[in-house]
């Protein structure tokens, strides 16, 4: 009874695997070039330690002498 419910699959057709003679090779030398180019850019616009914390630039002239710290031997 079962038989009458199920109807058999078809097979599905054979399958064609395509040539490999015709596919571009992913790494050639423009790629490579503008990747080297992107990260020489990227390097360029990178911010050092310098540039962005601003100690020490004259921003809060505050001679040395009036600053009172407090050392380890609690002096």
């Amino acid at each position: 009874m079962g038989s009458i419910f199920n109807p058999k699959i078809p097979s599905p057709p054979p399958l064609v695997m395509p040539e490999t003679s015709d596919v571009p090779s992913y790494e050639d030398k423009e790629r490579d070039r503008l990747a080297a180019q992107a990260l020489a850019d990227a390097e360029k616009k990178r911010k050092g330690r310098r540039s962005t914390i601003l100690t020490g630039s004259g921003l809060n002239t505050i001679a040395d002498e009036n600053i009172q710290k407090k050392t380890l031997l609690g002096a």
